[in-house]
């Protein structure tokens, strides 16, 4: 069974930074781009950061460029988002998503076919 188990959300000042891992349960972890994505309360879920299987190729929301990296180590089958310059409206739940396997990046949800649970992050004012 495919398993992505989000961490690392919490609650964090305005302009604070905050590091999120996405950990995959899979044993070819590197045939598979991924994504993050966020939901706020009534709002649908919004593309926030992708990356190739491999780690080169990477795309951000405008939302986030300039402020948000994401990277991945495959050796530990884990993808990160590192947050900085963290705005209140960056508030939402995070999500990690998995596209199929040898699937190239890809900013659409629908594209997605595995979630993980997800992990909260607070922004404060």
């Amino acid at each position: 069974q495919v398993q992505l188990v989000e961490s690392g959300g919490g609650l964090v000042q305005a302009g604070g930074s905050l590091t999120l891992s996405c950990a995959d349960s899979g044993r070819t972890f590197s045939s598979y781009a991924m994504g993050w994505f966020r939901q706020a309360p009534g709002k649908e879920r919004e593309f926030v950061a992708a990356i190739s299987g491999s780690g080169s190729t990477t795309y951000y929301a405008d939302s986030v460029k300039g402020r948000f990296t994401i990277y991945r180590d495959n050796a530990k089958n884990t993808v990160y988002l590192q947050m900085y310059s963290l705005k209140p409206e960056d508030t939402a739940v995070y999500y990690c998503g998995r596209r199929p396997k040898y699937g190239s990046t890809s900013t659409r949800y629908e594209d997605y076919d595995y979630w993980g649970q997800g992990t909260q992050v607070t922004v404060s004012s």
